[in-house]
C-alpha cells in the first residue's frame, strides 16, 4: 500500500443507524471482489490482487435526523472512509472507474446517507486522457485578455430572438468590449433560431470587428446533440465560419460523446454542468463537485461554468468557492487547470467578494446575463460597468466610491444593488 501509483483512492461520507464502519467494509468488498460464493478457478492470490482496501476511518459528529427524505429521527452515526481500489482492477477507463468505485455504492443496503467526497487518481490517468486543449492560457490567448477577468454575457433563449435580432445584441456588446458571448445552455438549434443561421448572422460581425481592432470576441455556440455525429456536424459549422468556442451540456451528452468530440475538436470546449445538481443537491447523497469535475477535465473540457457569489439558485457561497478551487487546482500539472466560469445572477456587485474569496485571482471568466444586457444604459454600458467593478475590486476601492467617477457602474448599482442580475 506504500505505492500510490497502484491504487485509486476514494473518500466516502457514510451515515447509518447501525455500524457505518461495517458498511464501509461492505463497499470495499461488494465493489471489488463481491460477496458471492467461491467459483472454480478463484484463488486467494487473485482476490487479494483485485480487492479494495479500507485504509482509514474518521468519525464525524452524529446526525440527529436521517439524510434521506423520510427523515427518521436519530442519532445516526457518520464517518468518512478512505477506500483504495487496486489500479490493476480498474485501469484508466473512466466508465470502469465510475461503475466500480462510484455507481454501485448507492444500491448497498443499510445506509441512511452515502456521498463521495474526494478522489485521488494515479498519474496514469493524466497520460491516458487528453485533458484540456486550450484551458486558461489558450482562452486568454484567443480572447486577447491578460491581467483581468474575461468578461462575458449570455444570449437567453427566453428572449425568443431570431438570428438577426441576436446579431444586433451581440454587436452592441462586442462593440462595447465584451470579451466573450455565449449561447445559453438551452439555446441549441430551435426552429426560430437554427444554429447555422445564427452562426452566419453573427460570425461576420465578430470577424469584421477583429479586422478593425485586432481583437476577436469569443462566442460559444450551443452544439450539444445526442448523436455524436450530429454534434460534430454542428462543430464543423462553427469552425467553418471562423468560430472558436462551443457550449457543451456535458451531463446531457455523456462521457462517451465528450471523448468523441474532444478527439476531433478544434474549438474551445465550454462545459455547462446543468444536471449536476441532481448528483449533489441532497447533502446525504451523490458526490462533491471536486470528484465529479475530474472526469470532465480528463475528457478535455477547457472552461467550466460554475455558479458564483450570491447566486439566484440554491447553491451556497461556500460550495461555489469549493468548486472554483477544484477546477483551478492542478490534477497532474498546471496545464490541466480549467478556466473557472463564474455565473448565475452576477453583476458587478459580486466582483469584490469573488476576488477576495477565490484567492484574489483574476484567472476566471465573469459571466453576466441580465447584469449586462438589462443595464439601463444598454448592453454596452453593462459591459463597461462590470469591467469597472472589477477594476475597483482589484484596486481595493469600494464600489460606491469608484462609481462616483464611473457613471455606468453607478447606474448598475442603482439598478441591481437591491436584487440580482440574471
Amino acid at each position: 500500500m506504500s505505492d500510490d501509483r497502484n491504487f485509486i483512492r476514494l473518500t466516502y461520507l457514510i451515515e447509518a443507524a447501525g455500524d457505518p464502519e461495517k458498511l464501509a467494509k461492505k463497499i470495499a468488498s461488494d465493489q471489488s471482489t463481491g460477496t458471492f460464493v467461491p467459483v472454480p478457478g478463484e484463488t486467494d492470490e487473485l482476490k487479494n490482487r483485485v480487492a479494495a482496501r479500507l485504509t482509514a476511518i474518521r468519525p464525524l459528529p452524529p446526525a440527529a435526523k436521517s439524510s434521506f427524505p423520510s427523515g427518521e429521527s436519530g442519532p445516526f452515526k457518520r464517518i468518512e472512509a478512505d477506500i483504495a481500489f487496486p489500479f490493476d482492477a480498474i485501469g484508466t477507463d473512466l466508465a470502469a472507474l465510475m461503475t466500480i468505485a462510484i455507481g454501485g455504492v448507492y444500491s448497498i443496503e443499510g445506509f441512511t446517507g452515502i456521498r463521495i467526497v474526494d478522489m485521488k487518481l494515479p498519474a496514469e490517468f493524466g497520460k491516458a486522457w487528453p485533458g484540456p486543449q486550450f484551458g486558461v492560457s489558450g482562452s486568454r490567448k484567443l480572447t486577447g485578455v491578460e491581467g483581468r477577468p474575461i468578461i462575458g454575457t449570455i444570449v437567453k433563449p427566453a428572449l425568443g430572438l431570431r438570428p438577426h435580432e441576436t446579431a444586433a445584441l451581440v454587436k452592441d456588446v462586442i462593440d462595447a468590449g465584451a470579451d466573450f458571448v455565449k449561447d445559453d445552455e438551452k439555446l441549441m438549434s430551435p426552429s426560430y433560431s437554427p444554429l447555422e443561421e445564427r452562426v452566419k448572422a453573427i460570425m461576420p460581425l465578430i470577424l469584421d470587428r477583429e479586422q478593425k481592432t485586432g481583437k476577436k470576441a469569443m462566442y460559444a455556440w450551443g452544439i450539444s446533440a445526442t448523436d455524436p455525429d450530429g454534434m460534430i456536424r454542428n462543430h464543423d459549422i462553427v469552425l467553418k465560419h471562423g468560430g472558436n468556442c462551443a457550449v457543451i451540456n456535458i451531463n446531457s451528452i455523456g462521457m462517451g460523446a465528450m471523448a468523441f468530440l474532444r478527439k476531433r475538436s478544434g474549438l474551445v470546449l465550454h462545459a455547462h454542468r446543468n444536471g449536476w445538481d441532481i448528483l449533489t443537491r441532497h447533502p446525504g447523497l451523490g458526490m462533491d463537485f471536486k470528484v465529479w469535475q475530474q472526469f470532465w477535465r480528463l475528457l478535455g473540457v477547457d472552461q467550466f461554468q460554475i455558479n458564483g457569489i450570491r447566486v439566484k439558485y440554491w447553491e451556497p457561497d461556500e460550495s461555489f468557492v469549493a468548486s472554483f478551487k477544484a477546477i483551478a487546482t492542478p490534477l497532474f500539472s498546471k496545464d490541466d487547470c480549467l478556466l473557472p466560469v463564474v455565473g448565475s445572477g452576477q453583476w458587478g456587485g459580486q466582483a469584490p467578494d469573488t476576488y477576495d474569496r477565490t484567492g484574489r485571482t483574476v484567472d476566471l471568466m465573469y459571466l453576466c446575463g441580465g447584469g449586462i444586457v438589462s443595464h439601463p444604459g444598454g448592453a454596452g454600458a453593462g459591459v463597461r460597468a462590470v469591467r469597472q467593478a472589477w477594476e475597483a475590486a482589484v484596486q481595493g476601492i469600494a464600489l460606491q466610491d469608484y462609481a462616483k467617477s464611473h457613471p455606468e457602474l453607478a447606474q448598475s448599482i442603482a439598478t441591481f444593488a437591491g436584487g440580482k442580475g440574471a
